[in-house]
């Protein structure tokens, strides 16, 4: 058994899948309930608009994915011992929590994101009665969201870069 391959580097491999997970799904979560909240709020106001403003519900509970994508690849690529041997090095442990922190923590930025927009959004839509207006509004929104989106997307490019970073020969 080397230094670069001791048997507590899973642990950090698994606490990147946890993180992904985990934060992916906070942000998720969030998002879902604040927007939820909002489209609600604007829907006894004028129920005919609710449908038509549901994107950010939809947006907000994509960032899970992220998380769960991302987690379902740092979990295949973590090795058990093999022949009473270490076959997962302490250099893989450390990218695949750094792969699972920036998928996790990117896709939260962008729940918070997409959570406040999209209640104030779809508030701000549910008040306007004419109908130009209103679709103005809804774009704005709608790029506004397509931002906060962008938040987690750069952190899940980033997270599958980091997840296929290895050291093939450390353990041997």
């Amino acid at each position: 058994m080397s230094e670069a391959c001791p048997p507590s580097a899973p642990f950090f491999g698994f606490m990147g899948v946890t993180g992904a997970i985990v934060f992916a799904n906070l942000g998720a979560a969030y998002g879902t309930a604040k927007a939820g909240v909002g489209l609600a709020s604007m829907g006894v106001m004028n129920p005919s608009l609710v449908m038509s403003n549901v994107l950010p519900v939809i947006m907000a509970g994509v960032l899970g994915i992220y998380g769960l994508i991302v987690g379902a690849i740092i979990n295949g690529r973590i090795l058990p011992p093999s022949g009473g041997q270490p076959a997962y090095s302490l250099f893989e442990g450390y990218a695949h929590l750094a792969s699972g922190l920036a998928c996790g923590l990117s896709a939260l930025a962008a729940g918070l994101a997409i959570g406040i927009a999209g209640d104030a959004g779809v508030r701000a839509v549910g008040q306007i009665r004419d109908e130009t207006n209103r679709r103005q509004m809804s774009t704005g929104v709608i790029l506004v969201l397509v931002f906060g989106e962008a938040l987690s997307l750069y952190g899940l490019i980033v997270s599958l870069v980091l997840s296929q970073k290895s050291a093939p020969d450390a353990c041997v």
